[in-house]
């Protein structure tokens, strides 16, 4: 998860940090004008017979205009301001649960009242009154709305709150006029997107989620926005409409008002090694000899009832609520999964100090009281993305209330790879029991890892090579080729928390006892877990640590890679009607096919980091670990063998018996993103779908930064294999390999252009280093030369390689700077395992 996996975010402060899918909730530049009129002497004068709701806003409700009218006594005191989006969008776009988190007061000058959001990334945390308004005054704040009192009596203003609560509050004319959302295929494609605006004349408060509490007043509007796409109602996905009609666009938004927390939550300090997310400001009331970034650590409030005890009871439990509406089976996996985490707070001295079950009936799971784990449909749209995000306190970073996002596609997709794998509709034998259970075994799994980032847990992508070691890793299923042929997935997903994760909630949530030191209580739990083996690396991008890798599994990435392509090649071999039930068109073994097909594409990428890579840690001074080592050269070398071992015609071809059974598509079911692009029109085109296998295998190889690195390391040390090498070993294994006969020899063609091209655009282009750019220049006037000198004596099907590789040559030395060659074919989306990932961080991503 994948977004993140997150890619993958969660909510955080909208003055430190922009929400993952959302803009901060201003709208300063729509707010209506706030004349200066005479208010209303009494209070009485408007709210006669009105529905008062009590709380901690009181507020007034006008059935008869719809109208809110907030009482404001307490001007200048700040309060938590929280927007969220009730109803998705869906088809992977605005999502329900999306939402922003802030700081606000309302504050009165003259005749007006404005809300106004203070600058809280930058800080004086001194007690100096004149240090701090300093500060205040050099940086911008927000007015968020403006405001003309409809009524004063004494200390209490009377406020029409209505053109603030029923507006854009999550900036959905931003997104909803996107060309496509997450998951489809094609984004950059197509007509320029339609606009959408809001109409007020469509929208109004929602009195049945407007509710009032003693520290939180909540309410919620019915917004509608128009225009977008005229004259259909598709929206590209086979008659899937972004809404019943597509030029009316109706959801609810969620806004909040909340007590601050007290003042009693004690910041932890932030350490890169934690695994946890980080919550900053700017102090420039620092001293010199201290960093002016204050660093901390994101996560809830969770304290012992007897600090001294090896277990207590916590003061307050940490509870999670699932959504109702979830199906049973799935619901109970969700519990489960989300219950493991009560095992890593016991590891931590708690005792029933994080509990999960299913959310009240009745109760609104946008009320900022509960943290959910929301059931997400996406109709037309099978990307089942998933991420964990929060809301914080903006001032402490203390996390007020934890937002799990799941689609509901996610169990789907593990079940098709099952069917892929297991071929389990035999004639007149049941369906195995384990196709369910693997894919509730996801769901735990995925219960456990989104709500793992709401506790503000990044991800740990070298957990998988310490024996499954997290649930913060991307899982990759795991199976096993029995010696009677087939496949066993007893032990696809692990059970129950990760060694990692116990010691990072220790040291995240560990309450000291009065008087301990924290700092070297920290200390002491970090140098355990580094003398346990733990390495944390999260989603850091590069493509370079050979041990930090989404969606694969075992200590060795190389090896895994090897065994997959074996467990893959068997499977393949042994593909048949089997893999879909009885009724079903023979043209959806191709959505069967996809998924074990290209089932090693992620174990692709973790093989290759050890080409080129580089072995770090987020050591901090005098931590004892290894601070940078450079991968060995034969392991290198082991890495390019087995990435070439994947684009072979013995990896890439498909049975002939199998390609005879997979016809066009039949109506009613076109080809989607789920599906292979090929070049064959209706036909399923097998050496497309070849084409878009290497592809990933060659760019890895050919990657601009592992090349750079690849002529450091050897400038740096002349064992290491350098860029020329590995180029050379590339070519000798492509283009100067005699061509094979038949199906076998077209694949051939087809990897040797797609290393042709990707060698042609490293060279052209100017975000490679330029020792890089050298190097394959001079790469490939030598293959120009070889091609010139093999044209003569070539057979036919050579011959007509050599010419469109020589072509390309040719395209490249006219203009190298407006040199593009035409891309490989897409592969069908995939992260995670059958599905782009959106796993968020706060990630997953998400995550």
């Amino acid at each position: 998860m994948k977004r993140t996996s997150i890619l993958l975010g969660s909510l955080l402060a909208a003055s430190n940090f922009a929400s993952a899918q959302t803009a901060p909730p201003s709208n300063t530049a729509s707010a209506p004008r706030a004349e200066a009129r005479p208010a209303a002497t009494s209070l009485g004068t408007i709210t006669q017979g009105l529905k008062k709701f009590d709380g901690y806003f009181p507020f007034y409700y006008d059935d008869k205009t719809g109208k809110i009218y907030l009482e404001i006594e307490r001007f200048d005191q700040e309060f938590l301001y929280f927007s969220s989006l009730t109803d998705g969008v869906g088809l992977g776009g605005p999502e329900r649960g999306a939402a922003s988190s802030a700081i606000a007061k309302f504050s009165k000058i003259g005749p007006k009242v404005f809300l106004i959001e203070p600058n809280l990334a930058y800080r004086a945390t001194s007690k100096n009154p004149d240090e701090q308004r300093a500060v205040e005054s050099a940086f911008a704040k927000s007015v968020i709305w403006g405001f003309s009192p409809v009524a004063v009596e004494g200390s209490k203003t009377l406020i029409d709150l209505t053109p603030f609560l029923v507006r854009d509050s999550q900036k959905l004319t931003d997104q909803l006029g996107r060309r496509n959302f997450a998951g489809l295929r094609g984004g950059a494609a197509g007509p320029a997107p339609a606009p959408y605006r809001f109409d007020e004349t469509r929208s109004a408060l929602d009195p049945s989620n407007t509710k009032n509490f003693p520290k939180n007043s909540e309410f919620e509007a019915l917004v509608t926005f128009v225009g977008g796409p005229s004259g259909t109602r598709d929206f590209g996905l086979g008659g899937a409409s972004i809404a019943p009609d597509p030029n009316a666009v109706t959801v609810r938004m969620h806004q909040s008002f909340v007590e601050l927390p007290d003042d009693k939550y004690q910041p932890r300090e932030f350490d890169p090694r934690s695994g946890f997310n980080q919550f900053t400001y700017q102090d420039f009331s620092a001293p010199m000899s201290e960093p002016q970034v204050r660093r901390y650590t994101r996560r809830h409030r969770l304290e012992k009832k007897s600090p001294g005890a090896k277990l207590s009871d916590p003061v307050k439990p940490i509870v999670y609520y699932v959504d109702r509406g979830a199906p049973p089976d799935v619901k109970r996996a969700l519990i489960e999964g989300g219950g493991w985490w009560n095992q890593a707070f016991e590891a931590a001295g708690y005792r029933n100090a994080f509990i999960i079950k299913e959310l009240p009936e009745g109760a609104d799971p946008m009320d900022i009281r509960y943290n959910v784990v929301n059931w997400v449909d996406r109709a037309g749209n099978p990307r089942a993305f998933s991420f964990g995000s929060s809301y914080i306190d903006p001032r402490t970073g203390e996390i007020i209330k934890g937002v799990v996002t799941l689609g509901s596609d996610r169990h789907r997709q593990d079940y098709l790879i099952a069917e892929g794998l297991l071929q389990p509709y035999k004639d007149g034998q049941k369906v195995p029991k384990q196709m369910e259970e693997l894919a509730l075994a996801r769901i735990r799994q995925l219960s456990a890892h989104e709500i793992g980032h709401t506790l503000g847990l990044y991800h740990n992508f070298t957990s998988s090579t310490h024996g499954r070691g997290s649930v913060m890793d991307y899982p990759f299923p795991r199976f096993s080729l029995k010696s009677d042929g087939t496949i066993d997935v007893s032990q696809a997903y692990a059970t129950g928390i990760g060694s990692w994760d116990k010691r990072a909630i220790l040291w995240g949530y560990q309450d000291f006892p009065k008087g301990t030191d924290e700092h070297k209580g920290l200390a002491a739990i970090m140098q355990e877990t580094l003398k346990e083996g733990h390495i944390f690396i999260p989603d850091i991008g590069g493509y370079v640590h050979p041990l930090a890798n989404q969606w694969d599994d075992g200590e060795n990435a190389i090896a895994q890679l090897n065994k997959l392509m074996a467990v893959r090649r068997h499977v393949l071999d042994t593909f048949s009607a089997n893999a879909i039930p009885a009724g079903a068109p023979m043209a959806t073994l191709e959505e069967v096919l996809v998924p074990i097909y290209l089932l090693h594409r992620y174990q692709v990428e973790a093989a290759a980091k050890s080409l080129g890579g580089l072995y770090f840690t987020h050591a901090v001074k005098g931590d004892g670990q290894v601070i940078t080592k450079m991968v060995e050269p034969a392991e290198q070398w082991r890495a390019f063998d087995a990435l070439m071992a994947t684009v072979t015609p013995a990896a890439l071809a498909l049975p002939e018996k199998l390609l005879q059974q997979i016809p066009p598509r039949p109506v009613g079911y076109p080809s989607s993103l789920e599906t292979f692009s090929g070049h064959t029109g209706p036909t399923f085109d097998p050496i497309a779908a070849a084409e878009s296998a290497a592809a990933p295998s060659i760019s890895s190889i050919l990657d601009p930064a592992r090349a750079a690195r690849l002529v450091e390391y050897h400038a740096r040390d002349a064992q290491q294999p350098g860029f020329l090498p590995v180029v050379d070993k590339l070519l000798a294994q492509t283009w100067k390999t005699p061509l094979v006969a038949g199906y076998a020899g077209q694949i051939q063609v087809v990897v040797n252009n797609l290393a042709l091209k990707s060698l042609l655009e490293l060279a052209a282009s100017p975000n490679a280093a330029e020792s890089v750019r050298g190097e394959s220049l001079l790469a490939i006037t030598d293959l120009k030369q070889w091609m010139t000198s093999r044209l003569a004596g070539a057979e036919s099907r050579q011959k007509a390689n050599l010419l469109f590789g020589l072509a390309q040559i040719g395209k490249f030395e006219e203009d190298p700077n407006k040199f593009t060659p035409a891309p490989a074919l897409d592969l069908p989306p995939g992260a995670p395992i059958g599905m782009p990932g959106l796993d968020f961080l706060g990630d997953d991503v998400a995550h």
